[in-house]
């Protein structure tokens, strides 16, 4: 099977490239690499592997020729970083993902996985699932929310797009990410021996390790059509649903370090239920300790630094000069 990967480059992409490579997948990348060509040089030599380098709002249809099966990563991948200039998030992560699916449609392309996330989900009561209602506080959860509710109508009996809003991702990856929960108080912990929580650290958010997203996406690819086409699926497991202080006592217990709280109240707040991908026979082998560990033993290597490229926003206010 042939598979076009938008943001191939990215925190995902760069750990879901390999693993689809290693399941005898041939992989077309599309990304613009705005965080370095060297974040791709692990599979850069394979032979099942093809790279075109542009913007993923430029490619045309024949991006999507001889391609089976196209995985949406390409976007403003963060809340924060999304608010720094809300109309070109809305045109990456919404409207050219809208785009790229109606042409995959019609160049026939029979599967579409769309890069959803739980941030959707904003601030919500109890634990919620697939039918909840939408509560996006954010340009970036909204710009998600919008991409599914155009492209999960264009299922047909030719046409398998799904949708997956995965959890917040923790976990080394060659385009690391030290702007996500679990990375960052690591980081802090391992740099300064201080463990920073924002506000009192009652808000909730589901993690999934980015390994298990790489493995959940290649599930959905294996699944039958008839099965999962214009449905939405959460991406985690409901025992990883985290309260933030209970994150940074999870580190504490790994690298040590003094809990520090400071800032105000996140007002994201939402717990997930997984019950429908796990009901499919998914379900994820990392846990938030061993992520801690591989980030860990990563920096102690000396095999991840803490460089400016690894803050998402810090990165995109540098290219677009804020």
């Amino acid at each position: 099977m042939r598979v076009l990967v938008t943001g191939c480059g990215g925190y995902i992409g760069t750990t879901l490239t390999p693993y689809l490579l290693q399941r005898g997948y041939r992989v077309r990348c599309v990304d613009w690499l705005v965080f370095g060509e060297d974040v791709l040089e692990h599979v850069s030599g394979h032979p099942n592997f093809e790279l075109i380098k542009r913007d993923v709002r430029e490619i045309d249809g024949a991006a999507f020729s001889g391609v089976d099966a196209v995985i949406d990563l390409a976007a403003i991948s963060n809340d924060p970083a999304g608010e720094l200039d809300p109309e070109l998030t809305l045109s990456i992560n919404y409207r050219a993902r809208a785009r790229n699916a109606r042409l995959a449609a019609e160049r026939g392309v029979s599967r579409y996985i769309l890069a959803s996330s739980c941030s959707v989900y904003g601030r919500q009561d109890g634990v919620v699932d697939e039918t909840a209602h939408p509560n996006p506080l954010t340009t970036y959860a909204r710009a998600n929310l919008l991409a599914e509710r155009e492209i999960l109508p264009l299922a047909s009996r030719r046409f398998a797009p799904v949708a997956l809003r995965f959890a917040t991702v923790y976990g080394p990856s060659r385009r690391m990410r030290f702007d996500l929960v679990v990375n960052s108080m690591t980081l802090t912990a391992y740099t300064e021996g201080r463990i920073y929580v924002e506000g009192d650290g009652t808000q909730m958010r589901p993690l999934v390790h980015v390994v298990d997203v790489a493995r959940a996406v290649a599930f959905m690819l294996e699944q039958p059509p008839d099965a999962v086409a214009g449905q939405v699926f959460n991406v985690g497991s409901d025992d990883q649903n985290y309260r933030v202080i209970d994150v940074a006592k999870a580190v504490q217990k790994v690298v040590g370090g003094e809990i520090i709280f400071r800032g105000e109240i996140d007002r994201r707040s939402y717990a997930v239920s997984f019950a429908r991908i796990r009901r499919l026979g998914w379900q994820p082998i990392y846990r938030v300790e061993e992520g801690v560990r591989q980030v860990y033993h990563e920096l102690l290597l000396g095999h991840l630094k803490p460089e400016e490229r690894w803050w998402t926003v810090k990165w995109y206010k540098r290219l677009l000069g804020k």
